[in-house]
């Protein structure tokens, strides 16, 4: 371990850091334009530069290792003298548009040239103009303030793994370029507009709409998958006005996928805002206490055997919970949160969890991809998968479709026998499984919903124990989830109670008429065509599938609009927050229920989120426990079963169109539109 000293003061570091990396352990602040901590090292800006005694020149910092006996100064006349240099030749080039930026108050650029430039330029010549380049409708190019850190092209490469961003000429004469002129085809590939130190390249849905210095900012959970990435909510007055990604090296690092970044504006269409009742065959505005009424005049003459509830993709935790509580106190036992139909046993937690957590795919050296389309499904755990396959210690191997998955891996086969031959010990990747010292088996939500779900279940299960994935410290059996709200029912018992109907009961027993009536909360993602007959009480936010058939509507509160607990692919609970008050006479989703429960007579015994909480705490404890995972006793998971021979096939949703956000969306419209373009080879993504 090198010790060295900086600016004075003597530190030992650890071997193979960088001196910018010792510098900041020591205290020291570091500019920087091309450097970041994700990214490899470019030494392209020259900004960090730092003296070393008896060097004959400054030294990029990012780029020199600490070494023993170094005696470093990073604040010297000659230093400062050089980083204004430096700047005075970034700033060459950069146009004076700093008022019309979006950038402007967020921009490194603007921050170093006041801490570190000069006060003047002596720069007479013109100035280079570089025109836009067309990267889509996620991203805005202004070229001319690039200022060549390279970070876009590192994270295209790198991360993002479509290396579909470059530089183009050499000098003067270099352009930053997609080089067919075409949108990223990335899920990623909004992240480049944090990445970016300047101007040059900013988000095109939020450009000239708002200034950083005017919206507040709410720190909350994203809900477009099952990942729960951590995100900022930026809002001016009642909407929305972008959304970033926050810091959670343990969930999404710093990244952020596409849907999640840029749906946003899905939050301001399609809004149920006001309650309705359907009278003779037309819905029709009404107050709460009419609609509250015609639910409660229903339910007393209706037996609890024939009242069934539906949670969606959307639901949190405090609303699925109050929902459960207000369906069993009317003796019904019909309920289901698991919309696509996969029979997770509820009481088994271990059988439906991502049990190894997303930061311990840091530690695998052996995956097996059963059916996930993971790129699609969860892109934050995607790239994680290619940052830990960079590293060269890990073996990747698929059984379904063939995908690009961004990163290399084996194909062995289309279906269950393939799975049923690793299970048997046959084929070279059952003995890779076997060697590796944590390995992992992912298992995609649609190959859970076949009929024969809960026997492939079985063979993974039995497959991971075979090959020792599941030890004291270590459980390599995952279920990846695409919805957010999934985790968090499955952990409250949101399932059919003893007797009761499943989702696809509820809904024959709908088309039969032995189920009368039925509670749709924001559960859109089902066949809705089997409601006719029924009595319909739709709650959510939007104007989507499930209100086809709604004879009551009750407008609940979108995620940015309300204090709810949510529960990720790994069993992560987590706490978002309001950023925003819901549109007219739209409420928050429990206190909706809680009110109902006292028009139809049945009240629910909590009055505050604080004492719905502590109810959530009674049924599952660990949902007390925000921020961790509690790790789930192995019980095996499925039941063992015969198999199809029908090939594992993906997701059969648009990535852009999952829910009733992405579907109010322009801009996931736009996307939608570009990517059928790609696939079809009919365009230039324009």
């Amino acid at each position: 371990m090198p010790t060295l000293t900086i600016d004075g003061v003597e530190i030992t570091v650890d071997s193979g850091v960088t001196l910018m990396q010792a510098c900041e352990e020591a205290g020291a602040e570091i500019p920087r334009f091309c450097y970041h901590d994700r990214l490899s090292i470019a030494g392209n800006c020259r900004m960090c530069l730092v003296e070393q005694e008896n060097a004959p020149k400054p030294i990029a910092s990012c780029a020199m290792p600490a070494a023993d006996g170094m005696v470093i100064h990073t604040n010297s006349p000659s230093i400062k003298k050089a980083r204004e240099g430096v700047m005075e030749f970034l700033l060459i080039n950069h146009p004076l548009d700093c008022p019309i930026c979006d950038q402007g108050g967020e921009c490194d650029l603007q921050d170093q040239s006041m801490a570190y430039g000069g006060n003047d330029s002596r720069y007479d010549e013109n100035k280079r103009a570089v025109t836009e380049k067309n990267m889509g409708p996620l991203i805005k190019t202004v070229m001319t303030r690039c200022i060549h850190c390279t970070r876009c092209i590192r994270f295209a490469q790198e991360v993002a793994g479509v290396e579909e961003i470059g530089a183009l000429g050499r000098g003067e004469h270099m352009e930053i370029s997609t080089y067919l002129e075409q949108s990223m085809t990335s899920e990623l590939s909004g992240n480049v507009i944090d990445l970016c130190p300047v101007g040059a390249l900013t988000s095109k849905p939020y450009a000239f709409t708002a200034r950083s210095w005017e919206l507040e900012k709410t720190e909350s959970i994203d809900v477009h998958d099952a990942v729960g990435s951590n995100i900022r909510v930026d809002v001016r007055g009642k909407e929305v006005m972008r959304i970033l990604p926050r810091l959670n090296e343990d969930v999404n690092q710093e990244w952020l996928a596409d849907r999640s970044r840029f749906a946003y504006d899905g939050l301001k269409k399609r809004r149920l805002d006001k309650p309705y009742v359907r009278i003779d065959g037309k819905l029709t505005e009404a107050t709460w206490e009419d609609a509250f009424k015609t639910i409660a005049d229903k339910v007393a003459g209706t037996d609890g055997s024939k009242i069934a509830g539906i949670a969606g993709d959307l639901a949190d935790v405090e609303s699925m919970t109050a929902l459960k509580d207000l369906l069993i106190s009317l003796g019904s036992a019909n309920l289901d949160c698991r919309t696509d139909g996969v029979q997770y046993d509820a009481s088994n937690r271990a059988s439906y969890l991502f049990n190894s957590t997303i930061s311990g795919i840091d530690q695998v050296d052996a995956l097996l991809i059963i059916g996930a389309n993971i790129r699609e499904d969860a892109p934050i755990i995607n790239a994680r998968i290619r940052q830990q396959s960079l590293t060269g210690n890990l073996q990747i191997a698929v059984i379904g479709e063939t995908l690009d998955l961004t990163y290399d891996y084996d194909y062995l086969g289309a279906g269950a026998q393939t799975l049923a031959d690793l299970v048997s010990d046959n084929g070279a990747f059952a003995q890779t499984l076997k060697d590796a010292s944590h390995p992992m088996i992912i298992i995609g939500q649609n190959v859970l919903s076949r009929a024969d779900g809960q026997a492939i279940a079985a063979m993974a299960a039995q497959l991971a124990d075979n090959v020792g994935a599941i030890t004291a410290d270590w459980n390599g059996y995952n279920v990846l989830h695409q919805a957010a709200g999934r985790v968090g029912g499955l952990d409250i018992g949101f399932v059919p109670q003893d007797g009761g109907r499943d989702v696809a009961g509820i809904l024959d027993g709908a088309a039969s008429g032995d189920i009368e009536i039925v509670f749709l909360h924001h559960a859109d993602e089902i066949d809705v065509s089997k409601l006719q007959n029924a009595f319909v009480i739709y709650q959510g936010s939007h104007g989507d599938a499930g209100v086809q058939h709604a004879d009551v509507i009750l407008p609940g509160a979108a995620y940015t609009e309300k204090a709810a607990t949510w529960v990720n692919t790994e069993g992560r609970v987590q706490l978002g927050n309001r950023a925003a008050f819901p549109p007219g006479d739209a409420r928050e989703d429990w206190t909706i229920l809680r009110a109902l429960s006292g028009v139809i007579g049945k009240t629910l015994p909590y009055d505050t989120l604080d004492a719905l909480r502590d109810r959530m705490a009674e049924i599952a404890p660990h949902l007390a426990e925000a921020d961790q995972i509690v790790a789930a006793d192995w019980q095996g998971a499925g039941t063992a079963g015969d198999t199809s021979d029908e090939p594992f096939a993906g997701n059969s949703i648009d990535h852009y169109q999952v829910n009733p956000i992405c579907r109010a969306s322009n801009t996931m419209e736009e996307c939608t539109n570009i990517q059928n373009e790609v696939s079809e080879g009919t365009g230039t993504n324009g």
